[in-house]
């Protein structure tokens, strides 16, 4: 199976974010990606690549928001003022690395905690 077998059928298995809730996500996404790596939020949101370690920081994020929040590769880059093909060389270069178990760590624990808090976020609006 091939990677973007993968990232497809993942994709399908989480809920979509769209919306008024894409801004929310956004600036969830951006503030745990930066605390996770100790990167500058406002580096990732950049107009330019940036030194290595903001670009795949980036690339995580767009990652996440593919796989885990479950957006178009599209809306994924768009997040980020990039398009869908940035989005998906980002998709694979992020797939390649969970190969390093230091990386799936990492990415795992942001993935877990961003669920979680969609998770605790849908359960409070549901809430009378």
């Amino acid at each position: 199976m091939d990677n973007s077998s993968i990232i497809t059928a993942a994709a399908v298995a989480r809920p979509r974010i769209s919306g008024a809730r894409t801004e929310d996500a956004r600036t969830r996404l951006v503030r745990a990606v930066a605390i996770a790596l100790g990167v500058e939020a406002a580096d990732l949101e950049g107009p330019t690549r940036g030194p290595a370690d903001i670009a795949l920081a980036r690339q995580m994020a767009m990652y996440v928001a593919r796989v885990t929040l479950g957006m178009t590769l599209q809306d994924a880059g768009l997040l980020f003022g990039r398009d869908r093909t940035t989005a998906a060389h980002a998709c694979r270069i992020v797939e390649d690395r969970r190969d390093d178990a230091r990386f799936d760590a990492i990415l795992s624990k942001l993935e877990n905690d961003l669920l979680r808090h969609a998770v605790d976020a849908d359960r409070a609006r549901r809430r009378p």
